[in-house]
């Protein structure tokens, strides 16, 4: 029986002067443990989801928390049959999610509230529950009395804020997204604004569903994921939607059928947003997708840096293990 393929996400903000540093070893520790996906580093910290084989995971994830800063990151496990990445990388980041706000410190985030306390506080009709994820996420599944901000991007969160929400009005506000990452910064923004009572979902969505019984759920649909998997029921198991490859939301098989649908090119929610040469490259991309698969292979179009530094990685662990077999 084949082994599936172990997802984790992860990520902890903790200062990281250093972190320049760190990319190098942890490609390395990736490669060496033929683990995939991205791992983000900034001087705020660490944002990754990688996926492998468990005992490889499990062997990356104690290297990181062999630097005490990180000792302590917050990780949701979940499972599919197949790959959900397609390479390894390490990226060196401004912040490890982007909200674009310059003096905002992470540390001085809300207050945690685990899955098993969440339906209790969402109950609470003095709670403002807000999504704070984008638009296309929270179409395909949210909680009961969610406010969707229908934000195309983290980095609007603010003004959302700003515009819709008052510390005096909404006392108390209660926060999710998918990992947690996103609503722990939006309440470390809320309390900069002055909010006092502001939670957060502790491992986000993911955790909640791992944990929670579906039939004690608030959670209904399914939930967006950042890989090949597109979305995972409340089993975390791969969900039922289809990704458009040009604009990445989730699509449904209705989608599919509609005459703005083509494949790697366009779909209803993103076709009359492209223009002709937009459309002609995808064409060309997902001809050379097409061409790819038919021999075997996986067009991926990961950068030339990325690949050249993969190499140069590889390189090096060759001549080091060459002047030990030498001495």
């Amino acid at each position: 029986m084949k082994s599936p393929v172990v997802i984790a996400t992860f990520y902890r903000f903790v200062r990281l002067h250093n972190f320049t540093e760190l990319r190098d070893p942890l490609l390395r520790a990736m490669l060496d443990n033929q683990v995939r996906g991205t791992i983000l580093l900034a001087a705020e910290g660490i944002n990754g989801t990688v996926a492998g084989k468990r005992s490889s995971v499990e062997l990356l994830l104690d290297t990181l928390r062999q630097d005490d800063r990180l000792r302590d990151f917050d990780c949701k496990l979940s499972f599919d049959d197949e790959m959900p990445f397609y390479r390894s990388r390490v990226k060196l980041k401004r912040e490890i999610v982007t909200m674009g706000i310059d003096d905002l410190d992470p540390a001085n985030r809300g207050t945690y509230v685990s899955p098993a306390d969440w339906n209790e506080l969402i109950s609470d009709p003095e709670v403002t529950l807000i999504d704070t994820r984008n638009d296309y996420e929270s179409a395909i599944g949210s909680f009961d009395n969610a406010i969707h901000p229908d934000t195309a991007s983290f980095r609007d969160f603010p003004a959302y804020a700003t515009q819709n929400l008052n510390p005096q009005k909404n006392r108390k506000v209660a926060m999710f997204c998918t990992g947690g990452i996103r609503c722990e910064k939006s309440t470390a923004y809320l309390r900069q604004q002055g909010f006092d009572e502001v939670y957060h979902l502790r491992g986000g969505i993911l955790k909640y569903l791992e944990e929670v019984p579906e039939a004690d759920s608030k959670w209904r649909g399914e939930c967006f994921v950042f890989d090949n998997r597109v979305s995972v029921n409340h089993a975390l198991e791969k969900g039922s939607f289809d990704q458009c490859h040009a604009c990445r939301r989730p699509i449904t098989d209705a989608d599919k059928s509609s005459e703005k649908y083509q494949a790697g090119v366009s779909c209803p929610a993103c076709h009359d947003s492209r223009s002709s040469n937009e459309r002609g490259r995808f064409r060309e991309r997902e001809k050379q997708v097409r061409l790819a698969r038919a021999r075997g292979e996986q067009h991926i179009g990961a950068d030339a840096a990325e690949q050249a530094r993969q190499r140069k990685l590889t390189k090096l662990a060759a001549k080091q293990a060459q002047r030990k077999t030498e001495n």
